[in-house]
């Protein structure tokens, strides 16, 4: 039997490394182009020697066309930036990089292509949506088989939304609800946003389709603080941050190298993040949607006052 390949762009990423570490299992040899080849080194953990390929890639046209030979079963692109270092980065890496990637996937014969963006792209007007709304059009319009996924926030052991809010919890006396926090999300789990990709690269009928994924539960900003104070007693006062007062804190706060929050991550708050009424979803993808409740506890414990244990008597 011909050995199956695969090239993850973005795999030495939160999502990357799940769904690496799931094509290893199913007996895939995969490249995980990266501009720091020795990230990837972490990923081959578990894998046969030389299953997993980590490979120099600094995104230009010959480089992408060099990360893909040609007939490779399945190409994944995860890249994403939350926030710019500098101006244009939104625009590279959700729109200039995924169209790339689609014409190389086009021009090479690849099984097929998964591209992730992200929910209610098509709806906010922040920068960042009408980049990765632009990707999604470049993509299809080079390779029009290929499927686009948009996920809502995702949660898991190592996400960047409940663990930098769980670790704020630790420092600060209060958690602020910018705009009253009535912005609304449908946090989806990981492990199905890796098993919507492994299905959609399975299903004939999924090529040129866009899924939005998102979890079971539609919560605001106060219910997603009130679930994680339950799983890290650690209990705060919920501040009303007006739009205006936020805007002031995200062009101070925007200059960091790591910015909690940025004057475009604002206009994204301003538009909720729930799966469309008409929108195909994990069910159609044959997964039953994962409840925060299950996932949350295995992980948001650590931030517990005394640590994953604080809760337990001694022996």
């Amino acid at each position: 039997m011909k050995t199956k390949t695969a090239v993850i762009f973005g795999g030495t990423g939160f999502i990357g490394k799940i769904l690496t570490h799931a094509l290893v299992k199913r007996g895939y040899v995969i490249a995980v182009p990266s501009r720091h080849v020795q990230s990837a080194y972490a990923v081959k953990t578990g894998a046969k020697v030389g299953q997993i390929v980590p490979m120099q890639c600094n995104f230009t046209v010959q480089d992408v066309a060099a990360a893909i030979p040609a007939d490779t079963d399945l190409v994944v692109n995860l890249i994403g930036v939350l926030a710019e270092r500098k101006k244009g980065d939104f625009q590279r890496a959700h729109t200039d990089i995924p169209a790339m990637i689609a014409k190389t996937c086009a021009d090479k014969n690849v099984g097929r292509f998964i591209h992730l963006s992200a929910l209610a792209v098509d709806k906010a007007q922040s920068n960042y949506a009408k980049t990765k709304l632009a990707g999604e059009k470049a993509v299809l319009t080079a390779c029009p088989d290929a499927t686009i996924l948009r996920p809502s926030v995702i949660f898991g052991p190592e996400d960047d939304f409940f663990n930098r809010f769980a670790q704020m919890s630790i420092i600060l006396p209060f958690l602020p609800l910018i705009g009253g926090g009535h912005s609304k999300f449908q946090p989806v789990y990981v492990g199905d946003v890796v098993d919507a990709i492994l299905n959609a690269a399975a299903k004939d009928d999924a090529k040129g389709k866009i899924y939005e994924l998102g979890g079971p539960e539609i919560v605001d900003f106060k219910a997603i603080y009130t679930k994680m104070f339950t799983y890290t007693k650690r209990p705060r006062a919920l501040v009303n941050l007006p739009w205006a007062v936020a805007r002031i804190q995200a062009a101070f706060m925007g200059v960091l190298p790591n910015p909690p929050l940025t004057a475009d991550q604002l206009r994204s708050l301003k538009t909720d993040n729930v799966v469309a009424e008409n929108a195909m979803t994990l069910h159609d993808l044959g997964i039953d949607a994962t409840a925060m409740d299950v996932i949350l506890p295995q992980y948001l414990c650590r931030f517990q006052p005394g640590g994953t244990f604080g809760d337990k008597k001694a022996a």
